[in-house]
């Protein structure tokens, strides 16, 4: 297969209002942390993409898009994670995650890093 390339696949909304850079899922990616865990020493971060917002009508889109810029470069993502922001909290996951895995053409992996808090407010 050679290196892996990995594309992380986010929710629009919260990437652009919540998340701050998407920080966690990089530094879960960094350290190998959560479903990075068995990524290979190589593996490489090609891009986080966000899913093009509710509700989700353009994941392949965006797919297709980063495919067609990346691949004169050689840099086409042969394994996409599925980030908490879609996998635990989108009301539309489920259509989103059967487009990608119906689409991407790779393992489709549900998840990224492990650092999701327990209770926000406890002492």
């Amino acid at each position: 297969m050679g290196k892996e390339k990995i594309v992380i696949l986010g929710c629009s909304q919260a990437m652009d209002d919540i998340c701050i850079g998407c920080s966690r899922c990089m530094v879960g990616f960094n350290r190998r942390a959560g479903e990075f865990e068995n990524c290979a020493e190589d593996a490489e971060l090609t891009a986080i993409v966000g899913c093009g917002g509710c509700p989700g009508s353009g994941i392949v889109t965006r797919m297709a898009h980063m495919k067609l810029w990346n691949a004169p470069m050689d840099e086409v993502p042969n394994k996409v994670y599925v980030a908490p922001c879609i996998t635990m909290h989108c009301p539309h996951k489920d259509v989103l995650l059967n487009k990608i895995k119906a689409k991407a053409g790779c393992e489709v992996v549900e998840g990224t890093h492990p650092y999701i808090p327990e209770n926000i407010f406890a002492e």
